[in-house]
């Protein structure tokens, strides 16, 4: 569920709290970096159960509606088509999507209807529902891009979606992007009404919660030493006033050269420029890249740059 960037972005905003709070409780402060990725999770099943909760609460409606007293033509005898898409019947009658939301105890949705009520009519407004509801039966993949379509352009860019997420759990805003682009690539791939949902893991693999935890205890316990490799590296700053997230960054990137011998040199310093463009100053990317570049010819001349494993020839 998690790349490595991603993981990268959580160990630095972790250090950050650290910062910010003066904290050097690293255990307490470790805890709850992996709390916040262990709640990706919730967030992945939160947002598929919101596409399962629309289609119920309209099957609800539908149905209430239909044994009025006075139904109209229309309640009497109303368009299934949405109700009955594949991919939502698919999504509903997964057994192990239903577990996993039974395991996390996933109930937002139950104790916040008006969220799901609001989005969909949201959904019933659009263009996209109304273009979809007016032409006939289709393929599976007509009803999984319509599904698609639905996602990105109605649910994932909800304000009060993104607002209530961010009410319930800060961590979230920043892993909705990756969540939502995880949950469209899913969508995309089913191939049929009888496909299985997967659902990811949180980690691809153990080495990834080990880079966790490696990543964040050798910034943390070696700040002093890291920063005394480019504090002298910046002729053109004053060290003083060089934003705090980029002094972060840069221990973090520094101890990746030094201190992880599988991670190429030129993977470390792309994902670091790439977290400083999203999350500093305009300027901080080319500021960082300079320093790293300088650090990197010097680690080559003094041999400390030791790197090995594959992918790295």
């Amino acid at each position: 569920m998690l790349n490595r960037r991603h993981i990268r972005v959580k160990v630095m905003q972790s250090i950050y709290a650290m910062h910010q709070h003066q904290s050097d409780n690293l255990e307490k402060q470790e805890k709850f970096l992996f709390q916040s990725i262990e709640n990706t999770q919730d967030l992945y099943l939160l947002l598929l159960s919101a596409l399962i909760e629309i289609k119920n609460i309209e099957e609800e409606y539908i149905e209430l509606a239909s044994k009025k007293h006075l139904a109209t033509k229309e309640e009497s005898n109303p368009n299934l088509k949405f109700i009955q898409n594949k991919v939502l019947v698919l999504l509903s009658e997964s057994d192990a999507l239903q577990t996993a939301i039974d395991q996390n105890m996933i109930t937002n949705w139950k104790r916040n209807n008006d969220i799901i009520l609001m989005l969909l009519d949201a959904v019933k407004a659009s263009d996209v529902y109304k273009n979809y509801m007016e032409k006939p039966l289709g393929s599976f993949d007509d009803e999984k891009y319509f599904i698609a379509d639905l996602f990105t352009e109605v649910i994932a860019p909800s304000d009060k979606l993104y607002e209530y997420l961010e009410d319930y759990k800060l961590t979230w805003v920043d892993d909705l992007p990756g969540i939502n682009t995880l949950i469209l690539k899913q969508i995309k791939q089913l191939r049929s009404e009888d496909d299985v949902l997967l659902l990811p893991k949180v980690y691809k693999d153990s080495d990834d919660k080990e880079f966790v935890k490696s990543l964040f205890r050798k910034t943390v316990l070696n700040e002093v030493e890291l920063s005394k490799e480019y504090i002298d590296k910046t002729p053109n700053w004053d060290v003083e006033r060089i934003a705090e997230i980029d002094t972060i960054i840069l221990k973090m990137a520094i101890c990746e050269l030094l201190k992880f011998p599988s991670i190429p040199a030129k993977v470390t310093i792309n994902e670091y420029l790439e977290i400083a463009k999203e999350y500093s100053t305009p300027k901080s990317s080319i500021f960082i890249n300079g320093i790293l570049d300088n650090l990197v010819k010097e680690f080559e001349r003094n041999d400390r740059l030791i790197k090995t494993g594959r992918g790295l020839l």
